[in-house]
């Protein structure tokens, strides 16, 4: 199951030359993974009152082409692993009238209890989620 999206460059996304500013993109990513734990029937909140959060642990991301101001882009978001121990997502960011890639970026999450301590393996709701 993929999760897609549209959102609009606006001018607080840029920098003074009209052109995507880089930590834009990760709030994106993080937009992509958000809707797309709430398409499969649960919101972050509701994970946190079950004593889990998913902190991102690692990410490769590559820049290929810059979203300028008021450009549509398309944010795609999937899991491609649920391992013993962490969700891997394979996001890319694509302008929606080109499609030309602008991001590709592999986001892997781990989950912690609310205290902050790591689980040992994912939690079985998780898995049920994601699996």
């Amino acid at each position: 199951m993929k999760n897609i999206f549209r959102q609009k460059v606006f001018y607080s996304d840029t920098d003074s030359y009209g052109v995507v500013w880089h930590g834009s993109y990760l709030r994106w990513l993080e937009m992509g993974r958000v809707l797309l734990c709430e398409d499969r029937g649960y919101k972050l909140s509701e994970l946190e009152k079950m004593d889990i959060v998913l902190p991102v642990c690692e990410l490769n991301i590559k820049y290929k082409q810059s979203a300028k101001l008021d450009d549509i882009i398309e944010v795609e978001t999937e899991v491609v692993d649920c391992s013993r121990f962490c969700l891997t997502f394979k996001q890319t960011i694509l302008d929606s009238i080109t499609k030309k890639v602008c991001v590709e970026a592999i986001v892997k999450v781990v989950a912690i209890n609310n205290q902050g301590k790591l689980y040992k393996t994912l939690p079985l709701e998780i898995k049920k989620i994601f699996s």
